[in-house]
C-alpha cells in the first residue's frame, strides 16, 4: 500500500520516480489501487495539479492505469499476446495533449479510399484458390517501379512484417547469426528471438549501417543481414546510395558472404525523401526487398510487396498456401487504384513534402536547442537524453508522450546511449514550443 507520507520529493517528476521504484521493486504490487489525487494533495500538502502531474507521468511511462471513477491502479500484467519488448513501445493509453509514441501516419496525410474502393466488384470474386497470387496488373506496376532492375520473383505479403518474417523463416535455421541494425525495429528482435537466432549488433552512422560493423558480423559467418534502407526505425537515417555499394561490395568479397541473404524493410517507401535504394543493385541473387504501403496508404490495408531471387520468394509463395494463401485481391484492387489514380498519386506526393518540412522543422528547432538528431527522413527522429525514464516523464507532465528507447536496442547491445523516440512527422503546429519541451526533457537527470 502506498504511504503519501513516505514519499520525499513534492514536485510530480520526483514523485513519479520514488513510485515508480516502489512499482519496480516489488512494494506496490499490480492491480494494486492508488490514492486518490485529492487524497495525495491533502497528504502532501501540494496542489492537486502537481498530483496530477505525476500521475499523467506514470501512466505515460506505463507503470499506472486510469480506471475513471474507480481510481488510478499500478497497471497489471500486460496481455500475453504482445512481448515484453513491445509492450514497453507506446507511450500510454490514456489520453494525452500530444502523443509522439505511436510511430504511425498522420491520418489526414493518407489518400481518400472512396475512389479505389469503387473499382471493387460487388461481390467478392469467387476465383480459384490456385490462382496467381498477384494481380497481374498489380504485379507489372510493382515491376515496373522496382528500385532495381531483374528482379526474378515478386509477391504480394500482408504488411512489411509478414514478409520480413516469412523470408527469415525461408533462410535461417535455428542457432543461426543474423546481422542487424541497433537501434533497430523491436519487433526484428522478436523474430529472432522465436527463430532461436543470435543478432549480431550493426551501428549506424549518418549514411546508413557503418563499414566497420558490417565486416565485423561477416566475420561471424551470418545466415542474414537485416537493414531498414530509408527511414530507418527509430533512427530516421536514410542509406545512401554509396554506403549500400560499398556494404554490398563487403558482402561480395566476404568469404562466405555469397551465402547470405540481405533482407531489406523499405517500411516508409513512398513517403521518404531520399531516393529508392537497394543492396540489390550489386548483388541481386542475394537480396529480398519489401516495399510497405502502410505508412503511405494506410496501415490497416496490410499490404506490402516483396521481391528478390526465385530460391527464395517462391518457396515463400508455396508456404504462404499452407496458411493465408494470398492477400486479399479485393485489397489488392483497391492498393493498384491509389497507385494509378492521378488524384491519389498527388496526395502521397504532397504528404512526403509535408513530411520532409515538419522533420526538418523540428530538427532545426532541436538544433537551435543544442540537441542534435541528425537529417531524419520519413516520420520519427531519435532523441538523445540524459535519462531516458526521467525524460518520458518531464514530456508526461506537458501532456506529451513518446516511444520508450530501450525496445529499440538489441540483445547485448553494450554500446548503446539513452534515447526515446519521436514520432515528429504528426506535429502540425507549435514546433517551438514541442521542441523545446524535447530539448528540457533531453537533459533531465536520473531521479533519486
Amino acid at each position: 500500500m502506498l504511504r503519501p507520507e513516505a514519499l520525499e520529493s513534492r514536485t510530480p517528476l520526483g514523485m513519479a520516480g520514488e513510485i515508480a521504484r516502489l512499482v519496480a521493486d516489488g512494494s506496490l504490487e499490480p492491480g494494486e489501487r492508488l490514492p486518490t489525487v485529492r487524497e495525495m494533495s491533502a497528504a502532501l500538502g501540494v496542489s492537486a495539479g502537481t498530483v496530477a502531474a505525476a500521475w499523467r507521468a506514470l501512466s505515460d511511462a506505463g507503470t499506472i492505469v486510469s480506471r475513471g471513477r474507480a481510481g488510478s491502479f499500478v497497471r497489471a500484467e500486460p496481455r500475453e499476446w504482445l512481448s515484453p519488448r513491445v509492450q514497453g513501445l507506446a507511450g500510454t493509453s490514456q489520453p494525452v495533449r500530444l502523443d509522439l509514441s505511436h510511430g504511425t501516419p498522420d491520418p489526414a496525410m493518407l489518400p481518400a479510399l472512396e475512389g479505389a474502393f469503387s473499382r471493387v466488384a460487388p461481390r467478392a470474386d469467387t476465383g480459384r484458390y490456385h490462382d496467381l497470387p498477384v494481380l497481374p496488373e498489380l504485379h507489372d506496376h510493382i515491376a515496373e517501379t522496382w528500385p532495381a532492375p531483374g528482379v526474378e520473383t515478386f509477391t504480394v505479403v500482408d504488411g512489411a512484417l509478414d514478409g520480413i518474417s516469412r523470408t527469415l523463416e525461408q533462410v535461417v535455421r535455428f542457432g543461426d547469426r543474423v546481422a542487424i541494425e541497433s537501434p533497430g525495429f523491436p519487433y526484428f528482435f522478436d523474430l529472432l528471438e522465436a527463430l532461436g537466432a543470435e543478432p549480431i549488433p550493426l551501428t549506424l552512422d549518418r549514411d546508413g549501417v557503418t563499414p566497420g560493423s558490417l565486416s565485423r558480423a561477416l566475420a561471424r559467418k551470418p545466415a542474414a543481414i537485416v537493414l531498414q534502407p530509408r527511414a530507418q526505425n527509430p533512427t530516421g537515417i536514410s542509406m545512401t546510395v554509396e554506403r549500400a555499394r560499398v556494404l554490398a561490395q563487403l558482402i561480395m568479397h566476404s568469404p562466405d558472404g555469397r551465402r547470405v541473404t540481405v533482407v531489406e524493410d523499405d517500411h516508409s517507401a513512398l513517403i521518404c525523401s531520399a531516393p529508392d535504394v537497394t543492396l540489390a543493385r550489386w548483388i541481386p541473387g542475394q537480396v529480398v526487398h519489401v516495399r510497405s504501403f502502410s505508412k503511405s496508404h494506410g496501415p490497416d490495408l496490410r499490404i506490402a510487396a516483396l521481391g528478390g531471387p526465385a530460391r527464395v520468394v517462391e518457396r515463400l509463395i508455396a508456404r504462404r498456401m499452407l496458411g493465408p494463401g494470398w492477400t486479399s485481391r479485393l485489397l489488392q484492387t483497391v492498393l493498384f487504384g491509389l497507385l494509378t489514380d492521378p488524384g491519389s498519386v498527388a496526395r502521397v506526393r504532397t504528404a512526403r513534402l509535408i513530411y520532409r518540412d515538419r522533420l526538418d522543422r523540428m530538427a532545426t528547432a532541436l538544433r537551435k536547442l543544442g540537441v542534435d538528431v541528425g537529417d531524419p527522413d520519413g516520420i520519427n527522429l531519435w532523441l538523445p537524453v540524459a535519462d531516458e525514464r526521467a525524460a518520458r516523464m518531464r514530456l508526461a507532465t506537458s501532456g506529451i508522450a513518446v516511444s520508450a528507447g530501450i525496445p529499440y536496442r538489441a540483445p547485448g547491445d553494450a554500446s548503446a546511449t539513452p534515447h526515446v523516440r519521436v514520432t515528429a512527422g504528426v506535429v502540425t503546429e507549435n514546433v517551438r514550443l514541442v521542441a523545446e519541451a524535447l530539448a528540457e526533457a533531453a537533459e533531465a537527470p536520473a531521479v533519486g
